[in-house]
């Protein structure tokens, strides 16, 4: 249930690309540029998020990439599931497990964490995590602070995603 390294470099380039964007496009070199976000990987990403219809792009001068939606509009979970997919969503944590070595994943307390962390992906609109981070405009990476609450509320009680 824990999302993968490369919804954590969605994210964060979804952010950035938020802090950035203006009104027009923009390219990968400006949004990976001074982070530790893969240029290479971001774009097989970003071709992935524009199958599914949360990023629009434009080839030529003046060209990138741009939201489809209004950041208000782009949910966690949206991202979540375009990157990782519905099931991320509902497997077990690692580790989890009764005392009879089945996992916990059918007891009602599971179910529980699993409807929080959904409403806590469906509440949370990228503009929201924009906001928190618009502070770090200048450097436009999301801070630990923001995926770290994420990771926090998956359960992995270590700030650190795992992919």
């Amino acid at each position: 249930m824990i999302f993968s390294r490369k919804c954590a470099y969605a994210i964060q380039a979804l952010t950035r690309l938020t802090l950035l964007r203006g009104e027009g496009y923009l390219l990968l070199e400006r949004i990976c540029d001074g982070t530790d976000l893969p240029r290479h990987y971001v774009a097989k990403i970003f071709s992935d998020l524009k199958r599914r219809g949360l990023l629009t792009s434009a080839k030529g001068p003046g060209g990138g990439f741009a939201l489809a939606r209004q950041p208000d509009q782009i949910t966690l979970f949206d991202i979540v599931t375009a990157v990782d997919g519905v099931q991320a969503l509902k497997e077990d944590l690692p580790g989890f497990f009764s005392g009879a070595g089945k996992t916990i994943s059918g007891t009602e307390g599971w179910s529980a964490v699993r409807r929080q962390i959904n409403r806590l992906l469906t509440e949370t609109t990228l503009a929201q995590i924009s906001q928190e981070n618009e502070s770090a405009a200048d450097a436009a990476v999301p801070s630990e602070t923001t995926i770290t609450r994420v990771s926090h509320a998956k359960g992995n009680g270590h700030g650190h995603t795992t992919g």
